[in-house]
């Protein structure tokens, strides 16, 4: 593809019919946002310079989201019809490219090699522009295409307007062009709102081409699927599941095993190792990356996660912008929060929290603790019941334990405090200030043992004295 390409993603609209108060682009089938997956399918023909995306309803929201893919805006300022939208950008898109391709920013299954088929088909004929069709079961409210003797464009009739021959077409304009640039441009003028809607519409510019002499072609789509676009929840829901199912049979095909694959959700942007195993019901969410040999339990979420080779993930665990190095476990029941890592071979276990805390290589917190602000040393064990206390009510502070220690059962260690290498901490202790390298420290009332009090309390036959 020798040509240069801009492309224009149609965003700027609410989208009624979905019932929603957000922007119907922005919102997620697949584990992104709808433009986001237009966005991907361009870059298979434009660089981010030259891709421009309009913005209308909640601007603010979409140029947030899309700002750092480096793409262009154009602003709608009042939503005038697809034709308008492009007009919009006329100082922008006029002489930077050879094609201008429109494409729909609800449209997230359309894939980047049909955008690269597109424009090479329109670069090799002598044509005015090329519109995306596609044979559809139910043409009802499209366009049909009808062709010419020698399978040219020759009118887009609309629905309201056709004869009962012309609706029996089933090739049907989807709304997506590419036109040349310099000829669009020419003519852009032309393109008036005669219309009740007092729009300008996209799909004028097509006769006005045919008018001024241009050729038209149409480029039909095989799998009308790959062009559907999001008007409701329903749609959105089996767009999102058309993800889901080629993401998990790619995972498949690239020697992952996946339990019951109907279960599992993985988003588009994951990455997973060969001869990992997930189990039914597991989420891997956002950017996460899973290492080979892994093993994910049922029901357990990774979410923007690091997972490295050898990791076990046991049921019903969350891992949430965490790292877990070689050979780690986790869970079951566990949660590892934003800024945590477990270190290599290093166990965490049943209902262990951890928050912006390093456990090193080999340590162990097997259960019932939460972990804050914290680093823990290599091969150093953390008995159940165990926490850190690191919010005085207005700041967090930071806990550090040493490698080859022990910390009792129900420990609690008041941050700021350092427990140093080798030291031991007794059960039931309270921790609040340093404990030096090898030492024993306790820090918990003296066991008193009053014998015979019982019978003092309740009397001889053990029965209460107190009234009901």
């Amino acid at each position: 593809m020798n040509s240069r390409v801009s492309v224009v993603i149609m965003a700027a609209g609410l989208g009624t019919r979905m019932r929603s108060r957000m922007a119907k682009v922005l919102h997620s089938a697949g584990g992104q946002t709808l433009v986001e997956h237009v966005l991907d399918a361009a870059a298979a023909i434009a660089p981010p310079e030259r891709t421009y995306v309009v913005i209308g309803y909640q601007a603010d929201e979409v140029r947030a989201l899309l700002t750092p893919r480096g793409v262009r805006f154009i602003h709608q300022e009042r939503q005038l019809g697809t034709g308008h939208a492009v007009m919009c950008g006329e100082r922008q898109l006029q002489g930077n490219s050879d094609w201008m391709v429109v494409l729909n920013g609800d449209g997230p299954l359309l894939r980047p090699e049909t955008l690269t088929s597109l424009v090479n088909f329109a670069a090799s004929r002598e044509v005015g522009a090329v519109m995306i069709t596609a044979d559809l079961e139910d043409p009802t409210g499209y366009g049909r295409v009808i062709r010419d003797q020698v399978g040219r464009v020759a009118a887009i009739v609309e629905e309201k307007a056709g004869t009962p021959e012309q609706l029996a077409v089933k090739e049907s304009n989807t709304g997506q062009y590419c036109f040349r640039s310099d000829l669009f441009w020419k003519h852009v003028t032309q393109l008036l709102p005669n219309n009740p809607a007092k729009e300008y519409y996209l799909t004028d510019m097509i006769g006005i081409l045919i008018q001024a002499g241009h050729a038209v072609e149409a480029f039909k789509v095989a799998d009308a699927s790959e062009l559907t676009g999001i008007n409701n929840r329903v749609e959105l829901a089996r767009v999102d599941a058309t993800f889901r199912e080629r993401k998990v049979r790619q995972l498949m095909l690239d020697g992952v095993t996946v339990q019951n694959p109907e279960t599992v959700t993985v988003d588009a942007r994951v990455k997973v190792g060969m001869d990992t195993i997930i189990e039914p019901f597991a989420r891997l969410l956002g950017v996460t990356q899973v290492g080979e040999n892994c093993r994910i339990g049922a029901h357990s979420i990774l979410m923007n996660a690091e997972i490295e080779g050898g990791v076990t993930v046991h049921p019903f665990s969350m891992v949430q912008e965490g790292r877990l190095c070689s050979g780690a476990q986790v869970g079951p029941y566990s949660r590892i929060r934003p800024g945590s890592t477990v270190g290599p071979g290093a166990h965490v276990g049943n209902f262990v929290e951890l928050k912006k805390t390093h456990v090193g290589a080999g340590a162990k917190a097997m259960h019932l603790a939460y972990l804050g602000d914290c680093t823990v040393g290599e091969r150093t064990n953390i008995g159940a019941g165990t926490i850190t206390c690191n919010f005085d009510g207005v700041d967090k502070h930071q806990t550090g334990i040493g490698k080859d220690a022990f910390v009792g059962s129900n420990a609690t260690l008041v941050a700021p405090v350092e427990v140093e290498d080798g030291s031991y901490i007794a059960a039931g202790s309270v921790i609040t200030e340093r404990v030096p390298a090898g030492s024993l420290a306790l820090g918990r009332a003296r066991q008193v043992v009053k014998q015979g009090w019982v019978e003092k309390r309740r009397g001889p036959t053990g029965s209460s004295n107190s009234a009901d």
